[in-house]
């Protein structure tokens, strides 16, 4: 497989790498500055402590064993020990180190300090009661760290030192270096596994997914996205089944768009066409049948006209490019002047249309769209609804006062419940068996959907098989001026 420098697996890999460098770096660099600091003080503490078991056994508990105690701990903790009393002069000796202790002789330090029982005593009554300082034994050439304390015991004052070298830190830090390189290609080693396999976690999911969306984008809706362990690329999976899933019934509609629009343009076409030739043919002579014939044509041509402005509207309300022209509408008269102009209509139909609306009804709407989603509401009840029954109009303000709703209810066939949610589609073919031959382009409740939503109102239908349907839409109320 090609590396990919600007892929994910290689950044995984490339940050887990640059992590453990920097963690063992940071900690190298740590552990070589603080080793001298951090054995120095360890030796202090370990040297203070001998002096505390020293001075437990000979100056204070007075044991008798204290003599062989204080021998033990001398040789067992590689120290020499030595007691002066206030006159300087020392009442007790302890030494394992043999050439290597430094009290048997004056020797300087770096920082001045004298060995001997006068100078020391006062570099301890000086610095509160207790010393530490390093030195060079000249004898060895070992760098050695001296321990002094004052102790008062018995009405007096004693003066205990103890000497002990310091380990060779320089081979502590070689030691702990080679130590260091191994742990650094452990981490790096372990950090290059752990980021590949995380990696591939990762990135495995997201490969297939896209090995699935070029299928998709190829119109092969049969895909199935499968997001891994991690919750990020399972919800990643999960809206892509969703969106293929809408793709699929988007093209799915699209083809019965294109199916019903040829349909819808067709048969007009060949009735103009077929009249045409009866004109030319047949009636060309005979002036009644050629004005029957004629009007036939310019009905034909009016569908037409109405099934491309529909669909124009449709588009741009779908689009969001059309313009609303808001203001405050009273729908009252809105609906009476519609109910005028379909008077005639409902006559022919033999239907009774009643309505049920108060003095005034003002929401803040584009009156020419609103208009139209009433007029659709209508059309379609007419359609629907079989002569002889009702159709009712009802506005009316919503108990919260502020929200008015429009219903045009029908005495119909009604809807199946398994239609309701996609009669708003384009063309969406019904369960409704009656239909009266109108000039609808059957892109009317489509319209109203894209109208309404685009007011950010709300609509809907009820509706059930053998008793009528009933659609409604709500707007806020206004009293703007």
């Amino acid at each position: 497989m090609k590396l990919d420098f600007h892929g994910i697996r290689f950044r995984f890999w490339l940050v887990f790498q640059g992590l453990a460098a920097g963690i063992v770096l940071v900690i190298g660099l740590m552990q070589t500055g603080l080793i001298r600091p951090y054995f120095r003080n360890a030796k202090i503490a370990s040297v203070a402590t001998v002096a505390d078991v020293i001075q437990k056994n000979l100056l204070t508990e007075h044991s008798s064993e204290g003599i062989s105690t204080a021998l033990r701990e001398t040789v067992d903790n590689d120290v020499c020990i030595v007691i002066y009393n206030d006159e300087g002069r020392k009442i007790y000796g302890a030494d394992s180190l043999g050439a290597g202790c430094i009290f048997d002789v004056s020797v300087h330090s770096d920082a001045g300090r004298q060995v001997n029982s006068l100078e020391m005593k006062e570099q301890v009554l000086d610095n509160g009661g207790e010393i530490s300082f390093n030195l060079l034994n000249p004898r060895t050439s070992q760098e050695m760290i001296v321990y002094g304390r004052l102790i008062r015991q018995n009405l007096a004052n004693y003066y205990l030192y103890v000497n002990s070298p310091l380990e060779p830190v320089d081979s502590i830090v070689s030691i702990f270096t080679k130590q260091y390189f191994a742990y650094t290609v452990f981490a790096i080693l372990i950090a290059s596994v752990l980021s590949f396999l995380i990696a591939m976690m990762v990135t495995d999911p997201i490969v297939r997914m896209k090995m699935e969306a070029q299928k998709l984008s190829n119109a092969d809706y049969d895909v199935v996205f499968s997001g891994g362990t991690f919750t990020e690329t399972q919800e990643l999976a999960n809206t892509l089944n969703e969106a293929a899933s809408k793709l699929s019934k988007i093209d799915e509609l699209r083809r019965d768009l294109i199916a019903n629009v040829s349909h819808d343009i067709r048969t007009p076409l060949t009735d103009i066409r077929a009249y045409a030739e009866m004109i030319q043919d047949i009636s060309g002579d005979d002036p009644v049948k050629r004005n029957k014939h004629l009007n036939v044509i310019i009905h034909e041509t009016q569908y037409m006209d109405r099934l491309v402005k529909d669909m124009s509207e449709l588009s741009k309300m779908q689009s969001g490019t059309a313009e609303l022209n808001l203001e405050n509408v009273d729908l009252v008269p809105v609906i009476y002047d519609i109910t005028e102009m379909d008077e005639q209509l409902i006559e022919e139909a033999g239907i009774q249309l009643r309505t049920e609306l108060p003095e005034s009804l003002v929401v803040y709407a584009d009156e020419l769209k609103i208009s139209q989603v009433i007029a659709n509401y209508l059309s379609n009840a007419i359609k629907h609804t079989p002569p002889g029954r009702k159709i009712t109009i009802r506005g009316y303000v919503k108990q919260d006062e502020e929200t008015v709703r429009i219903e045009v209810a029908d005495e119909g066939e009604g809807i199946d419940e398994k239609d309701l949610p996609y009669i708003w589609d384009r063309y969406q073919k019904s369960s409704r068996s009656f239909s009266r031959n109108m000039t609808s382009t059957g892109l009317g409740l489509a319209i109203v959907k894209a109208i309404v939503d685009a007011h950010g109102a709300s609509y809907g239908v009820e509706s059930e098989k053998g008793k009528g349907s009933v659609f409604w839409f709500e707007m806020r109320e206004t009293h703007e001026a």
